[in-house]
């Protein structure tokens, strides 16, 4: 599996731990955020564009713009949830539908809890890059706020660490 780039729309929670992993990693970043850079703990312009350079505002503060164009950005989604579907998170739920009904993107939804979701999701991305013939997948990370379910930031940093050793 070969990630080029993993964009992420710089919410609290799994967004911010996919952006953070990816500069520890030096992969490459990129995404999506509302207008004026809003995140719910960096609700004042710049937001959370003076923490990730690598990010662009959309032209609306409407945060499911910034969810829809990070999928239509991407090749594919992973949506990283802790049980086994995105729960009462409006913002994950819009960003499955984005991916399969609007802009006809892989997506998976995966419980990072699960014993053997790294493996799971590392098959899955290796078959979707072998599907699309692409070297090098852009891949938005995607999931619940840390204030939808506390931790989560956390889980998903680690989460990540794991799928990536096994490539």
């Amino acid at each position: 599996m070969r990630i080029g780039v993993i964009r992420s729309g710089g919410q609290t929670g799994v967004d911010r731990a996919a952006l953070d992993f990816a500069r520890e990693r030096e992969i490459r970043y990129a995404g999506w955020c509302p207008r004026g850079g809003w995140a719910e703990d960096h609700p004042a312009p710049p937001g959370v564009l003076a923490l990730y350079s690598g990010l662009s505002e959309t032209p609306s503060d409407i945060p499911a713009q910034r969810t829809a164009w990070n999928v239509r950005d991407s090749h594919a989604t992973l949506i990283l949830v802790q049980g086994e579907n995105p729960g009462s998170s409006q913002g994950t739920i819009f960003t499955q539908q984005a991916a399969e009904l609007i802009f006809l993107r892989p997506c998976l939804v995966i419980d990072i809890a699960a014993s053997d979701a790294a493996g799971t999701a590392y098959r899955w991305l290796d078959r979707v890059a072998s599907v699309l013939s692409c070297d090098m997948l852009v891949l938005n990370v995607a999931g619940p706020r840390e204030s939808e379910i506390p931790g989560i930031y956390a889980a998903a940093r680690q989460f990540l660490d794991k799928l990536f050793r096994i490539g």
